[in-house]
């Protein structure tokens, strides 16, 4: 039962492949560092590869055959993406569903003060973090601010060699006695988690200089005003980007693997279809899962729903029972990373029944916390079906819990998906370090997704539905 480690079984050209893959993969990862910059790189990738803008279609009343390739971005932070198959939608669809939103800290809509000579920016950290990870280290502001006459100004601060960064300070070890005594969870605050912008005076100014010499900055560089903070949206994120990592350069070391590496590896997927597959081919990017899949571009809103709908009307397949079909009918696999087996930390996890990177995919039953609480729990006849599409194109894969039987565990978009009545199962990518500034993957394990999803794509079907390899 034991899965042997993908790179023994690599020749010099599929290493060489694995390389280019991961590559292009950093390239996406350091252009994308927010889930708005993930949407626009995979809507410009799909208009590469010949989607078109669903909205304008349903516009102009254009019908969809076979082939077709359409897309629907939600509020620049969620995609989704519909290759138009063979079989009529009410068939169900081969769905990829990954989220691009990762855990960062956001600034607040009335963030700046001064205090003891520094100007400071007020914080809310969004997602699961160790908070003092985030501390004492090279910080980057994303984002962007939407101005009263409607202009949107992107701001992009840390990721160019010639750009200052930001950061949060910490107390120096030498005054740290009480500090060090606490819990980690205590051991910073959430609302000192406050970002050092500036520490300059600006001459003339006698109340809160150097308050008044960061706006004055802000001003003459991005046209903003302290009030135009009110319709911001500014992430702070690290400001390293994700690089090689090991001596053998067989992993990367980058911020937002959770969950990129899986949108990656879907998009990628999607995007390498040519020909019009069995089954219309989805896949869903996105926003919130961190925080519960909430709000308009969350898992838990009705875009991918209502696009479906849209797609399926353009199609010839009209009213709400077809609709209702087609998602019931549907196979899903929630991309989404999961706990690579770290030895050091050996004692988290069941080894037998753990990730470890370089093993290929990770296929998750079920993940939730404790009795599998919040949990999809995929069922026994869809995952022999995805097995044999996985030996059939010899998929380096493995399954996994996500830690110790009442540890913890954590939750995907799946159950969401499951409420269709659609099948679903969790599948994604080994992490270690998950949800710290900077996480760790497996090349190997990133170019076994991508086939995984590329092969559940074009070959996986109903349960009365045979496989290519059957044919």
């Amino acid at each position: 039962m034991e899965r042997t480690n993908a790179w023994t079984d690599y020749n010099k050209k599929t290493a060489a492949e694995v390389m280019k893959t991961a590559a292009g993969y950093i390239r996406f990862l350091n252009a994308g560092k927010t889930e708005r910059e993930c949407a626009a790189q995979a809507v410009q990738a799909a208009e590469a590869a010949g989607y078109q803008d669903l909205r304008q279609l349903v516009l102009q009343g254009k019908a969809l055959k076979a082939g077709d390739k359409v897309y629907l971005e939600q509020m620049n932070k969620a995609v989704v993406l519909f290759h138009i198959g063979k079989h009529p939608l009410s068939d169900g669809l081969n769905i990829l569903g990954a989220h691009i939103d990762s855990p960062r800290i956001d600034i607040k809509q009335n963030p700046f003060y001064e205090d003891n000579d520094f100007a400071y920016a007020d914080t809310h950290y969004y997602g699961g973090i160790k908070k003092y990870q985030w501390v004492a280290r090279a910080l980057a502001l994303h984002g962007v601010v939407a101005k009263k006459d409607g202009t949107v100004v992107p701001v992009v601060i840390g990721e160019d060699d010639a750009d200052p960064v930001v950061g949060i300070s910490d107390l120096l070890i030498h005054l740290s006695q009480e500090q060090m005594a606490k819990k980690a969870s205590e051991v910073i605050d959430g609302e000192k988690l406050d970002v050092i912008l500036a520490g300059m005076p600006l001459k003339g100014e006698d109340k809160e200089p150097v308050l008044q010499g960061l706006l004055s900055i802000l001003k003459e560089k991005y046209s903003l005003e302290e009030e135009d903070m009110l319709s911001a949206e500014i992430e702070v994120v690290p400001a390293e980007k994700a690089r090689d990592f090991g001596l053998d350069r067989s992993m990367v070391l980058g911020y937002g693997h959770d969950d990129r590496v899986c949108a990656y590896a879907c998009l990628e997927a999607q995007l390498k279809q040519k020909s019009a597959p069995e089954y219309t081919s989805c896949t869903l990017l996105a926003d919130k899962e961190e925080i519960g899949s909430v709000g308009a571009t969350g898992m838990r809103a009705r875009y991918f729903e209502n696009a479906l709908a849209e797609v399926m009307d353009l199609a010839g397949e009209k009213g709400e029972l077809a609709l209702r079909r087609a998602l019931a009918a549907s196979r899903m696999l929630s991309c989404d990373v999961s706990a690579g087996f770290d030895p050091l930390f050996a004692s988290a996890f069941e080894k037998k029944n753990a990730a470890f990177l370089g093993r290929g995919v990770c296929y998750n039953k079920f993940t939730g916390s404790r009795g599998k609480s919040g949990s999809n729990d995929a069922n026994a006849e869809f995952i022999a079906r995805l097995r044999k599409v996985m030996d059939d194109h010899q998929v380096h894969f493995q399954t996994a819990e996500l830690g110790r039987v009442d540890l913890g565990g954590g939750g995907t978009i799946a159950y969401i998906c499951a409420l269709y009545g659609m099948e679903v199962i969790d599948s994604g990518v080994p992490v270690l370090s998950m949800h710290a500034p900077q996480e760790i993957i497996s090349k190997a394990d990133l170019y076994e997704a991508i086939k995984a999803y590329a092969a559940f794509l074009t070959d996986m079907g109903p349960k009365d539905h045979c496989s290519q390899g059957e044919q």
